[in-house]
C-alpha cells in the first residue's frame, strides 16, 4: 500500500486559471438585445464582462417578426422603428462609455418571410461567428406577459452556440 497525501487535492486542478497560458480570453463580447427591461439587464452584465476582461462590446438590435412583417407591409414606416432602435442603442453606447467600454452596435432582423430558416436565434449565432465574438450574454424569458423577441432565442442560443453565453 502506497500512503496516501498529506496534501489536499483540489478539483480544478487543471483549471486553466492556473495557468496563465491557459487563461481564456474575451476580446468581444455581443448582446443582442430588443429594447426590454430584460435586455437592458443583460447590457449591464456584458458592459461588466466587456470592462472586466478588457474587451470590446457589441450591441445587436435584433427586430422581431411582427416589426419586420409590418415594416414589408408597410403599415409602420421603417425610419420611425429604425429612430426608436437608434435611441436605444444610443443608450447603450453611453452605458458602455460610462465604464471606458469601447461599443459598437447594429440592428438585423431577427425574422424573413423569405428565409424560413432565419429567426432571432440564428441571427444571434450568425453576428457572433461573423464577427467574431469570444462570449454572448443573451435576455432570459420575460418577468411579464408579454413575449419579447428574444425569448425565443435564449434556449437556441444557448444550445447551439460555439462560446461561452451567459443567460440573464
Amino acid at each position: 500500500m502506497s500512503p496516501r497525501s498529506t496534501q489536499p487535492r483540489s478539483s480544478f486542478e487543471d483549471s486553466p486559471v492556473d495557468d496563465p497560458d491557459r487563461v481564456p480570453t474575451v476580446e468581444t463580447v455581443l448582446v443582442p438585445v430588443d429594447g426590454s427591461d430584460e435586455s437592458t439587464r443583460a447590457v449591464e452584465y456584458a458592459i461588466a464582462i466587456a470592462d472586466r476582461y478588457d474587451a470590446g462590446l457589441e450591441a445587436l438590435y435584433v427586430l422581431g417578426e411582427e416589426v419586420v412583417r409590418a415594416i414589408e407591409q408597410e403599415r409602420i414606416e421603417g425610419d420611425a422603428v429604425a429612430e426608436n432602435n437608434r435611441a436605444y442603442l444610443q443608450t447603450i453606447e453611453e452605458m458602455a462609455t460610462d465604464r471606458d467600454v469601447p461599443v459598437s452596435t447594429m440592428i438585423a432582423y431577427g425574422f424573413s418571410t423569405q428565409r424560413k430558416t432565419q429567426h432571432p436565434g440564428s441571427v444571434v449565432l450568425d453576428v457572433a461567428e461573423e464577427n467574431d465574438a469570444d462570449f454572448l450574454v443573451i435576455p432570459r424569458e420575460p418577468q411579464t406577459d408579454e413575449p419579447d423577441v428574444l425569448e425565443k432565442a435564449a434556449e437556441y442560443t444557448l444550445l447551439y452556440a460555439s462560446q461561452p453565453v451567459l443567460s440573464v
